[in-house]
């Protein structure tokens, strides 16, 4: 049985991660697009302001303070959810933490309340979703993995496996449901470097200020392709031309990129800026000094507000899409030649 999923204008929309980044763009952009919603994040005032805002502009809003490593908090979403509108038609699992250094120096401490958020998160709200949804005849579940789910880098090596296992769970949970002819579609996006406070929220190790390595794309690409796939059943979805170059090259010429991206990534994900004394991060708790931002404003790093390689993508364009597709893996064998990546740094 397909999933029939309603118009945005029509549904019942959870999303984690609410109050900064990809979450807070979305829950912007589904507002205005006339859903109701429910926000979760761990900062229940941040969460406060952002309901009054959409409020303010005829959205109908419930906010749940909740940590999604927490089953219990997770619960009380999907509760919060019926108990003020009786269903649930799109669930997104988008909350997600990050650190920045070598594996061997990042804490065990830290590591593991990575994975309990960008995991375990997504276990939990995954089956809270179709457990729910399951009762009120189905509805659509996405979840937020990245490039890194097919391509890791280092210094952010624990992040990178997280977004493996989230790839690989999302997967195994479409199948299964596929099986049981369940109405619920599952979708997972994959954005490229995207503009938002990840860097500034992570825990960070190394001696400067991190930095997303570029291309860096509009938080908004991502919210749109989000809300695509909650009205449009979509297997996954590459968010910026890079997150399918980075995928297609990896997958298919292995020690190559491995190579490019040694060559390239200790330094690209450094800003130039030393890292500031005392820096606060949102990895154990919610960070009070950055809330309600959508963008970081990156500084060092040209950001954009447009993917045409997405844009075909979700609008069902093949061959222009697959044309795309072959010139990111054309583009990925030349930057792998020897001596191109060298020249290429050299560049930048």
């Amino acid at each position: 049985m397909s999933a029939k999923l309603r118009n945005i204008n029509e549904q019942v929309i959870v999303i984690t991660g609410a109050s900064s980044g990809i979450g807070l763009t979305t829950a912007r952009m589904a507002a205005d697009q006339g859903a109701k919603l429910v926000l979760a994040a761990r900062n229940g005032d941040a969460l406060d302001q952002l309901a009054s805002e959409l409020r303010r502009q005829g959205c109908q809003v419930a906010t749940v303070a909740a940590d999604v490593g927490n089953v219990a908090d997770v619960e009380r979403i999907g509760q919060t959810a019926f108990e003020r509108y009786g269903r649930i038609d799109t669930w997104v699992n988008n909350a997600g933490v990050g650190t920045f250094g070598r594996l061997e120096e990042v804490s065990m401490e830290d590591h593991q309340r990575l994975f309990q958020t960008n995991f375990w998160g997504v276990v939990n709200g995954s089956l809270e979703a179709v457990r729910r949804m399951k009762q009120r005849g189905g509805g659509a579940l996405i979840n937020v993995g990245s490039e890194v789910s097919d391509a890791p880098v280092p210094l952010q090596g624990m992040y990178s496996a997280s977004k493996h296992a989230v790839k690989a769970f999302t997967d195994s949970l479409r199948m299964e449901l596929q099986k049981e002819d369940a109405p619920i579609s599952v979708s997972l996006i994959k954005p490229a470097a995207i503009d938002t406070l990840f860097a500034v929220h992570a825990k960070n190790y190394m001696d400067k200020e991190a930095a997303l390595p570029p291309p860096v794309y509009a938080p908004e690409i991502v919210a749109k392709a989000i809300l695509h796939c909650a009205s449009h059943p979509k297997r996954e979805v590459f968010v910026g031309g890079a997150s399918k170059f980075i995928s297609a090259s990896r997958a298919r010429m292995p020690r190559l990129t491995d190579s490019f991206v040694r060559t390239t990534m200790f330094s690209q994900q450094k800003s130039k800026f030393d890292k500031m004394p005392g820096r606060p991060d949102a990895l154990h708790a919610p960070d009070p000094t950055h809330t309600l931002r959508e963008r970081q404003g990156m500084t060092e790093r040209t950001v954009k507000e447009t993917s045409a390689y997405t844009s075909l993508a979700l609008n069902k364009k093949p061959l222009l899409t697959a044309l795309l597709s072959g010139g990111a893996l054309f583009a990925a064998w030349k930057l792998s030649q020897p001596g191109m990546a060298r020249r290429r740094l050299g560049r930048a």
